[in-house]
């Protein structure tokens, strides 16, 4: 079997539907189905994710490599047994809550081309137009190379990923910085990375319910290893301490308790403000204003204690 230009590695966990949208986008790529693979981890999900990749096998369109974890090794553990298990010199990464455009891969090589040995990121877009966010959805949009580098849409020279040994398997079982991670430290040993616009990817809205939203806040502590590492990605934060204007609101309001109360007033009139306009933006009402301010709260609290665990300053 020929040797195929470039492998999409892609780690799964029990989104068989989704994980079959992506697999369809993947049989409409405008380049050759022999010139690239499709390797796919299944990272211990339960069986109707290995139902739909026997579907796909049995359909035979797609040059595709299964991997099978029993038990889930992480986003980060998953998807280095994908590059692993690759055979072309460049991989490229999507997320199994993707679904790239049809002419995705042929951009990506394009983009790789222009710029050898480089990392080439890919826009991101919400798969749903978005008049207006919601207050309880996620999704990813990029529209630049970095700062996060996130593997929804970025490519990556394999003899890089040797190199760095893949991602960093300590971050964890759930998502916390591990592609971010990947990409600093290669920049680190002199590795270039670049922005192809016209290789997109549609990224899923998530529905979450309150207590779903309040769950994924506690994650995101975890990215303070990360900071610890590259105090340069601290750019990324709000006046490089604050995961986001919303902490620093937060801990200014607690702080103003304790002034005068001219000052107090001030201050705490001015955040109610802004979560006002918050909510409006989040397609809500001043009855949201009790739950932002709770989500922050979680969100902060696990900044601090992810700070205080990787000693680096973060709130």
């Amino acid at each position: 079997m020929a040797t195929p230009i470039v492998s999409v590695v892609v780690s799964t966990f029990n989104r068989p539907d989704r994980l079959a949208l992506l697999l369809a986008a993947l049989r409409r790529q405008t380049i050759a189905a022999n010139a690239f693979e499709v390797v796919v981890v299944d990272n211990g999900s339960t069986a109707p994710t290995a139902d739909v990749i026997r579907a796909e096998l049995a359909q035979g369109e797609l040059v595709l490599e299964a991997i099978r974890h029993e038990l889930t090794l992480g986003p980060a553990g998953g998807r280095n047994s994908g590059w692993r298990a690759a055979r072309a010199p460049l991989i490229a990464f999507t997320d199994d809550d993707c679904v790239p455009a049809s002419w995705w891969l042929e951009k990506l090589l394009d983009a790789a081309a222009a710029n050898p040995e480089s990392i080439v990121q890919g826009r991101v877009l919400p798969e749903e137009h978005l008049t207006e966010r919601m207050l309880l959805a996620r999704t990813v949009e990029v529209s630049q190379a970095g700062p996060q580098y996130e593997t929804c849409n970025i490519l990556y020279p394999r003899a890089l990923l040797e190199q760095l040994n893949g991602f960093d398997e300590s971050f964890g079982m759930r998502p916390a910085g591990e592609d971010t991670d990947l990409a600093w430290r290669a920049i680190g040993v002199g590795a270039v990375a670049s922005f192809a616009p016209d290789a997109v990817v549609y990224h899923a809205v998530h529905r979450l319910t309150p207590r779903q939203a309040l769950i994924d806040a506690t994650r995101w502590g975890a990215c303070a290893e990360l900071f610890a590492r590259h105090p340069q990605t601290r750019t990324m934060l709000h006046m490089r301490l604050f995961w986001n204007v919303w902490h620093y609101l937060l801990i200014r309001s607690l702080i103003a308790l304790a002034l005068p109360a001219s000052i107090r007033g001030m201050l705490l009139r001015g955040h109610l403000r802004a979560l006002r306009r918050r909510a409006a933006q989040l397609g809500a009402g001043s009855w949201a204003i009790p739950y932002l301010l709770v989500y922050d709260i979680v969100e902060t609290v696990s900044m601090v204690r992810g700070g205080l665990q990787h000693r680096t300053p973060l709130l």
